[in-house]
């Protein structure tokens, strides 16, 4: 949880009182009252751009083009291999291995020999992203939501390239970044089946290209949604869908300041905070965030059992130490020796956090869970290449 609390405070007209002749003067201008951030359930339809509205043939295509590794440079490299079903569309891996790796989550490992680097960066998962941005009034611009830990980039439509052109993650060493969406095009373009599910779901006067191929990964990300976990049922009017304990725990995660950035139906502000979580001691160069700021978005709460390890890179294995974490900044305590607690986010600074809530915000964040999503896995793809890649 990367916030903080904050101190509100009504601003109370002074009083003035003379000798022998009393009076009241009132503040003319009173700083206005802060409204305490919320949460609420996830809503149960989807918006889509105008530009790619949905469609079932459009999902099957996406769908397949997310397990078929035709896209990476080296046809070992799906979405899907650091994106899988099993584990919650996440992996089970600090720093993910993309691009000459084999296995699955936390067994994939690098091929030998080996010149391609770890990614620098822990893979969310895919769930809810449809949702991505959305605020607690349920406002929402799917053409305007942000993506990656450094919400560099807006839409699923261009996240979904950008992995695709990313040495570490799906290109490799095969092609450089100008060619790769060419290449992957043209693969698609030579096999008879893609023409087909492309017109299909485009229409015969759409031709294959790299703007299609991102909207249909798109439509299915956004079929990929988890929103009927005990919290949304609570939410939703069924207060006996969590206990007692879990409900203290709400009430913790709103009093010490979690909620002041992990609000709204994602339990996410989409900004960015200066926390100073621990470098990785597998990267050779610290990761400073954007522009150098070393700022990292506030993740989604949302389906945390599918999503250890915790933090823009991984550094803690369990909830309890991602607490213990914030824990000790709340105090001005720095785990990385380039941020200073001067640099730490405002809001870190109000957090009250103590050993003694742990236990019950932990439990309150297990209502966040929801496994009823999307499992099926194709029994093939249109390339007849390994349905995820080299995963197994």
């Amino acid at each position: 949880m990367k916030c903080a609390t904050l101190n509100y405070m009504l601003i109370l007209p002074m009083l003035w009182i003379s000798c022998g002749n009393p009076k009241v003067e009132n503040i003319n201008n009173p700083e206005p009252v802060r409204q305490m951030p919320t949460v609420a359930a996830l809503p149960s339809e989807i918006r889509f751009p105008s530009d790619n509205p949905n469609s079932a043939d459009k999902e099957y295509l996406g769908k397949v083009l997310f397990y078929d590794p035709i896209l990476s440079g080296g046809k070992d490299v799906s979405c899907a291999s650091c994106h899988h079903p099993s584990t919650g569309y996440a992996e089970f891996l600090d720093l993910s291995i993309g691009a000459n790796g084999k296995g699955l989550s936390s067994k994939r490992v690098f091929n030998s020999p080996n010149t391609i680097p770890l990614m620098k960066r822990n893979s969310p998962t895919i769930l809810n992203t449809a949702f991505n941005g959305i605020t607690d009034k349920y406002e929402y611009d799917p053409l305007e939501a942000p993506m990656f830990w450094d919400d560099r980039i807006k839409s699923l439509e261009d996240q979904a390239l950008e992995p695709i052109k990313t040495l570490e993650e799906m290109r490799g060493n095969h092609f450089e970044k100008s060619e790769i969406l060419q290449e992957v095009t043209q693969r698609l373009k030579n096999i008879p089946e893609y023409r087909d599910l492309f017109n299909k779901a485009f229409g015969d006067h759409v031709s294959i290209d790299s703007i299609h191929i991102a909207k249909a990964i798109a439509a299915f990300e956004r079929t990929l949604i988890a929103n009927n976990s005990r919290f949304d049922q609570y939410m939703n009017g069924d207060l006996d869908a969590i206990s007692s304990s879990e409900k203290e725990g709400f009430a913790l995660f709103k009093s010490v300041g979690c909620i002041n950035c992990h609000n709204g139906p994602m339990f996410s502000d989409y900004k960015l905070h200066v926390l100073g979580v621990p470098e990785n001691s597998k990267l050779d160069v610290p990761d400073s965030g954007l522009d150098s700021s070393y700022a990292f978005r506030t993740p989604t709460l949302r389906n945390l059992r599918f999503t250890a390890p915790y933090m823009h890179n991984g550094s803690f294995p369990d909830l309890r130490q991602v607490l213990e974490f914030y824990e000790d900044i709340s105090f001005g305590k720095t785990r990385n020796p380039n941020v200073s607690k001067e640099m730490f986010d405002p809001l870190v600074r109000e957090l009250r956090l103590s050993v003694k809530d742990m236990s019950r915000i932990i439990s309150f964040l297990n209502t966040l869970n929801d496994p009823d999503f999307d499992t099926d896995i194709p029994e093939r793809v249109p390339s007849g290449l390994p349905v995820g890649g080299n995963i197994h």
